[in-house]
Order: C-alpha cells, then sequence, then structure tokens
C-alpha cells in the first residue's frame, strides 16, 4: 500500500477563519479522501501557527496570556474543520511540546553544522509580515507596499541562516522536479525570484522586542523567527511515523508560495539532510461578489454560519466546483443558489426522489433485476465507462471542477434516460414486455444512481452516505469495486423520500 502525506498550511491565529481558510480544508480534505478512495494510506494534517509578534501585541491588547488568546482561536479552527466534516488524521499547534521539541533540535543541529551565524542587521522591519525588507521591495515610487503595512528602520544583532549558499541546489532541484509546483506556471515563479542573489535569512528575534516565540537552544535570549518555527510542523507530525515523509503535497495559498514554502524550507531541510517535500500545490485566491473580502465592509462569508445555513455538502461542493485549482474566483451568494437549485436540488435530488418514487410506487419499494437491456439502457452503461475513466483521470490531476462536471453531465443524462423509458407510462401496461421494460427500467436508473454517488463520496461525503443509505446499499470495500456497473442493489428495499438539498430560506 502507497503512503500519502497531504499538509495545509498551518493557520495564524491571529484571526478567525474565514472562507479562504474554509477552501484550503475542503480541497485538501477532497484530495485526501480520494487518495483513500484509491488505496493509499493516507495522513492529512492541518494546524495553527501561534507564534510570532502580532500574537503577542494582540493578546495583550486584550489584556490575556498569548496562550489563552491561542488556545481560544485554535479552537475556533477546530470547529470549523469539524464542521465541515475535514477528515484530518492530526491536528498541530506550534505551542505543542512535541514541536517545540523538534524545532530546537533541527537549529541546535543547524548551528552545530556551521549553517547559523550572529550577525548585526540594519534595516527595515515590516510587523505586520514578521519579516525583514530589502530596498528591492519597495513601490517604484519609494514607498512600501500596503501589504507589510507600518515598516521601522531597525539595527540589532541577530542569528542569521546561510540560505544564499543553497541557491544553485535548490535551481538545480527545480529544474530536475518540473512538478514541485502545480500549478506548474507557478513554479517559472519561483525560478524567477530566484534569479536574483538570495540574502541569509535572519531567523531569530530578539526577546526584548518578542518573548512569544520558541527560544533558540544555543541562546536563551532570542526566539526563532516564526516562519522557521511554522515550516517545521510539517516533519514535526510524522517525525515518529516512518514511512510518510518526504510529504506527498503542501497544500497552500499562493500568497505564502515564495518565499516560504518553495525557497526557506526546501533549503532548510537540505540543510539539515532531510529529503525536501516532493510537491507544493499552491491554490489561488477567493474574492466576494467581485471585490477583496473584508469584514470591516461586510463583505464577508463566515463558513461555519454559511455552512449551517444551506448545508456542509452544498458548501463543499459550491468550493470544489467553482474553483480551478490554482486560479482565483469569486464566491456569491447568486451563484451558490444558482448551483444549489439547477444542479443539487433539480439534478441530483430530482433523481434520488425519482428512483425511490418509482421503486416503491411500481416495485414495492424493492429494486428489481434489469431483465432486457435494451439500446437505451446500453447507451447509459456507456456514458457511465466513459464518465468514471474521465473523473478518475481528472481527480488525479486535481481537476475536481471538470470532474463534478463530467459526473454531473452523467447525472443529467440518467434523468434523461428516465423521461425516455417513461417508469409511469410503463406502469400502466399489463403487458408482460413492458413490465419487463419497467423492472429493467427501475434497476437501471438505481445502479446509475448509486455509481454516480460513488464518484461524490469524497466531496460531499455527508450527501453520499445518506444516498446509499435511501438506496439500501453499503459500498464495496473497495472503491473500485464501486465503479463497475452491476446489480448490486437487486433486492434492496429502499427508503420512501429523501429531501437532501431543501429549498434555502434567505434573507436577501
Amino acid at each position: 500500500m502507497n503512503t500519502f502525506y497531504i499538509t495545509t498550511a498551518i493557520d495564524y491565529v491571529n484571526g478567525s477563519p474565514h472562507l479562504g481558510h474554509a477552501y484550503e480544508k475542503v480541497l485538501t480534505d477532497v484530495i485526501a479522501r480520494f487518495r483513500r478512495l484509491m488505496g493509499d494510506r493516507v495522513f492529512f494534517l492541518t494546524g495553527v501557527d501561534e507564534h510570532g509578534q502580532k500574537v503577542q501585541q494582540t493578546a495583550r491588547a486584550r489584556g490575556i496570556p498569548p496562550q489563552q488568546f491561542c488556545d481560544e482561536i485554535s479552537q475556533e479552527f477546530r470547529d470549523m474543520c469539524a464542521k465541515l466534516d475535514i477528515s484530518n488524521d492530526d491536528f498541530i499547534r506550534t505551542t505543542e511540546p512535541r514541536h517545540k521539541k523538534v524545532v530546537r533540535d533541527l537549529l541546535q543541529q543547524l548551528f552545530d553544522q556551521g549553517e547559523i551565524y550572529k550577525a548585526e542587521y540594519k534595516g527595515f522591519y515590516s510587523t505586520r509580515q514578521e519579516q525583514f525588507l530589502q530596498e528591492k521591495d519597495r513601490n517604484p515610487d519609494g514607498t512600501w507596499p500596503e501589504i507589510f503595512g507600518e515598516v521601522t528602520e531597525i539595527t540589532e544583532s541577530n542569528y542569521f541562516f546561510k540560505l544564499r549558499q543553497y541557491q544553485d541546489w535548490l535551481i538545480e532541484h527545480l529544474k530536475k522536479n518540473e512538478d514541485f509546483v502545480f500549478p506548474r506556471y507557478r513554479q517559472k515563479q519561483v525560478l524567477e525570484f530566484l534569479s536574483e542573489p538570495l540574502n541569509d535569512l535572519c531567523i531569530s528575534r530578539p526577546k526584548e522586542r518578542l518573548e512569544w516565540g520558541i527560544p533558540l537552544p544555543f541562546d536563551e535570549e532570542f526566539v526563532t523567527y516564526v516562519w522557521f518555527d511554522a515550516l517545521v510542523n510539517y516533519y514535526t507530525a510524522v517525525v515518529d511515523k516512518p514511512g510518510f515523509w518526504p510529504a506527498n503535497f503542501h497544500v497552500i495559498g499562493k500568497d505564502i508560495l515564495v518565499p516560504p514554502h518553495a525557497v526557506y524550507w526546501p533549503i532548510m531541510l537540505k540543510a539539515a539532510g532531510i529529503e525536501p517535500p516532493r510537491s507544493l500545490l499552491a491554490h489561488g485566491w477567493w474574492s466576494i461578489n467581485g471585490s477583496k473580502m473584508s469584514k470591516s465592509t461586510g463583505n464577508f462569508v463566515e463558513p461555519i454560519a454559511f455552512a449551517e445555513q444551506y448545508g456542509v455538502d452544498a458548501l463543499r461542493y459550491f468550493l470544489i466546483r467553482e474553483m480551478s485549482v490554482g486560479q482565483d474566483s469569486d464566491f456569491s451568494l447568486q451563484q451558490f443558489l444558482a448551483r444549489y437549485n439547477a444542479e443539487l436540488a433539480n439534478n441530483l435530488g430530482n433523481l434520488v426522489n425519482r428512483t425511490l418514487n418509482m421503486t416503491n410506487r411500481f416495485a414495492a419499494g424493492v429494486i428489481p433485476a434489469a431483465e432486457a437491456p435494451g439500446e437505451a439502457e446500453r447507451e447509459l452503461q456507456t456514458a457511465w465507462e466513459k464518465t468514471r475513466d474521465e473523473v478518475v483521470s481528472l481527480n488525479e490531476g486535481f481537476q475536481f471542477h471538470i470532474a463534478l462536471e463530467r459526473t454531473f453531465a452523467f447525472i443529467t443524462a440518467t434523468n434523461g434516460y428516465i423521461e425516455k423509458r417513461a417508469p409511469w407510462k410503463l406502469g400502466k401496461s399489463a403487458a408482460p414486455a413492458d413490465q419487463a421494460l419497467l423492472r429493467t427500467s427501475l434497476a437501471t436508473m438505481a445502479e446509475a444512481l448509486r455509481l454516480a454517488n460513488a464518484l461524490l463520496v469524497a466531496v460531499m461525503p455527508g450527501t453520499s452516505g445518506k444516498i446509499n443509505a435511501v438506496l439500501g446499499h453499503r459500498p464495496a470495500a473497495v472503491w473500485r469495486d464501486e465503479l463497475v456497473w452491476g446489480a448490486r442493489l437487486t433486492g434492496n428495499k429502499v427508503a420512501e423520500t429523501a429531501i437532501l438539498f431543501p429549498r434555502p430560506q434567505t434573507t436577501k
């Protein structure tokens, strides 16, 4: 059995979870669930980044200890994962002893190897981004980009990691591993960043300026730079789990690809003699109603509240259906409701209820055996085989939005098959041939529903389970076996009805 280790970025606890956090968790969950279906032994990690100046400042402003503040916000992220049906195997916090130990061991190793040195630094510092800046970071007019917030000039002694000496190695590594970053065009952005000489990385902050961090093992008067601390979480979680490192994918937002994940992280690992991750998956950003997300202006989606109002799987479906992995996308209630009504309620929901209704009406609620498949049945089976192969391949390439489009095209084709066979007409006929065709049509529509549902389990696990339940179906242990057209449902007693996607009650 292959192992598959996948992580999200760990979310900074300076604020509550928003739609971008929800999307990253759902996307990673869909990948993890799909790999489990494909037979891999999966380890899925998420968590929170709890150190740094912003946390220290926010906690002081509220008059509470930093750990108490972290505990509160960390729980919000845990609650979001639970609400959104995220199947993570571990939830890591950078304030946990297990993580602090790995960070300090790694720092001590690099220091002993001569990879870390002390020097005086004079330059510009962004508190918001918790990083030192260079002249090249300025706007053409000499101002600092808004992303950096307030920038101050400081002079202080710090410890530096010899990042620069590994630049040539990293360039060569990227050229040899063209799929290191997905989508591939973002790998070119990394190489463009590396076209200019790297500076060594300042990996400490003096305690008189920042107390909330992991102390350096070789100088307790300094704490670890938040990125050097945070990135190590991916390794911490599996250091005692043989077979999972290196990570198959780190799923991150495009804003933290360069330099943290694509430059700092592989070089840190290389210097420590640890194999770098196999790939980074950099996803895009969500706007809301065509504008940047902003809580202050009300242009904001609170994921838990939204899921409670419209359904967890409806939100999961929209996030995966609407965004092409790697690209940006827009979230609007109007577009959400359009997909909810047309695709979930009217297409999938309608197929489920037609299947249940007609099986109860014409077969006493028991799915009959197919007796004499005709051209219409063979056409639907052919459509299934094409859909199945396409969807599996698309999912392997992270093209989940297209895979869902293909799956729902098959659901549409199944509803079209029902219109063509018109079981309600066949049920009125006493002719033996019509009764045989009725039984065949009922078996065919139930089997097509079962198969389509098998393709939805990674994206809509709750809904998929409900559909299996109303069909009286217990899925096979091997998912691939579930994708073969057959007679698994013959003799199953079905439920009378199922309301999977009730008409949403909106206030707008």
